[in-house]
């Protein structure tokens, strides 16, 4: 891997260069094991660690198929979508792998004892299969994780809509926690020229995923002068959100649960901020009781911060523990979007502040080509900024996904593949230093 690095290192390598590169026949990534898949059998979610089951591991390069590139990889990010498999659950992901592999003699590819995982990835082109000509070799680029067949008709309104529509490195192999990854060439997009490669990795997923939920007409349609309710403002899906919701003229609300991620929002621009920890809401009494005093209370908390107004619209993420009090404290015609459901995957609320109030529940799922590229091109223009709190190197993959997976991080978290030390990539030190502040700023989240 050193010829690739020095290549990319030097920042004079020409395609012609990057084609001429020998692309090794192994390459180091992060994996979950088959064989392994019971190994927490009876542990509560919590107690699963994910320091045990990931492994960093020599493994065979994949065939390149048509419509296909390989990336060299300088940085990658961990998502909630790496804690889900690093855990097995809600299901280990060798099930998406088998039906995957089912489909085509060339999606069998996919199906093997190990799953290379991953949803983020800045880095380098170094080759394309066939019917590939929109990138060539040595073009950097970042991926977002939407991997789509288009064989049927009704993904071609909206790619999401594609039947067999899958999350790259979650419900495919070869993902970007990886030193390579295999990506389809319609995931790529230009990296943005001012930011690192730890930087320019950590937005794909969640800013795109939180450009559809909330920008899109697909998502909650947000508009100039409405007021949204942000659940975990200051996380990696809920600080794009909130930083989308002020660049388009909105009023964010932002929920968090403690004073430092509090500050985190303030520093982000926010005004309107609720420590739920702080002011102790409760939405359950129990394990299986809900509290509908408590939505009372909080909604009372939102219109005393806003001059009186409900919110038009809540970023729903956390699922099982809020939804309730969503659908509570959204306006009469309100929108609750909805994604994720990372404290669980079953809701309950009371359908008749929905029915009888005339709101509704939009469900979101990451985001089409177009829509990615627009979020990205929102980076690349230095409008929206990338919230990495910290990256680790690749060997400390599980260590990173752990802090995840027990809260313990801010913004994003990034992890360096090739990279050798953070802060390299920057091709556009114009404007860098037209950002740098705000740059140094979100990163500091």
């Amino acid at each position: 891997m050193q010829h690739i690095l020095d290549a990319i290192l030097s920042g004079t390598a020409t395609s012609e260069d990057y084609a001429a590169l020998d692309v090794p026949d192994h390459y180091r990534a992060v994996t979950v094991h088959k064989d392994e898949v019971d190994m927490f059998a009876g542990l509560p979610a919590q107690e699963k660690d994910p320091r045990r089951s990931l492994h960093v591991e020599d493994v065979p390069t994949p065939e390149l198929g048509p419509g296909e590139a390989l990336v060299a990889v300088m940085a990658s990010a961990i998502n909630y979508n790496t804690v889900w498999t690093s855990i097995f659950e809600p299901v280990s992901t060798f099930g998406f792998l088998e039906r995957y592999g089912r489909t085509s003699p060339l999606a069998k590819r996919h199906d093997l004892p190990y799953h290379v995982i991953g949803s983020d990835l800045a880095g380098v082109v170094l080759r394309t299969g066939p019917g590939v000509h929109a990138w060539k070799p040595g073009d950097e680029v970042v991926a977002h994780c939407l991997s789509v067949e288009l064989e049927r008709p009704e993904g071609h309104n909206d790619t999401m809509m594609d039947p067999e529509q899958r999350i790259w490195g979650f419900e495919t192999n070869f993902g970007g926690l990886a030193e390579l990854a295999l990506v389809k060439a319609n995931q790529l997009m230009p990296k943005p020229g001012h930011l690192t490669w730890e930087e320019a990795a950590s937005p794909g997923l969640v800013n795109s995923t939180a450009y559809r939920q909330l920008i899109s007409r697909n998502g909650a349609g947000l508009k100039l002068g409405d007021t949204v309710l942000i659940w975990g403002a200051s996380g990696g899906l809920g600080s794009y959100a909130t930083q989308l919701a002020l660049a388009a003229g909105a009023t964010p609300v932002c929920v968090v649960s403690s004073a430092e991620k509090a500050d985190i929002c303030r520093a982000m621009g926010a005004e309107l901020v609720i420590d739920r920890k702080a002011e102790d809401f409760r939405f359950w009494k129990d394990e299986t009781t809900q509290d509908p005093r408590e939505w009372k209370r909080f909604g009372t908390r939102i219109r005393e911060l806003t001059g009186g107004r409900d919110v038009d619209i809540v970023f729903e993420h956390p699922g099982r523990e809020t939804f309730g009090a969503s659908v509570y404290v959204a306006r009469r015609g309100g929108t609750i979007v909805t994604c994720a459901s990372t404290s669980g995957f079953w809701h309950e609320y009371d359908n008749r502040y929905l029915w009888m109030n005339l709101k509704r529940i939009v469900g979101s799922h990451f985001a089409n080509y177009r829509e990615a590229w627009e979020a990205n091109d929102l980076i690349a223009r230095g409008l929206i900024h990338p919230t990495l709190s910290r990256s680790y190197p690749l060997e400390q993959t599980g260590q990173a996904t752990y802090d995840v997976h027990r809260n313990l991080h801010q913004g994003k978290v990034g992890v360096l593949a090739l990279a050798p030390q953070e802060g390299l990539g920057v091709r556009d030190p114009e404007l860098r230093a037209r950002h740098e502040q705000e740059i140094n700023r979100f990163r500091n989240v």
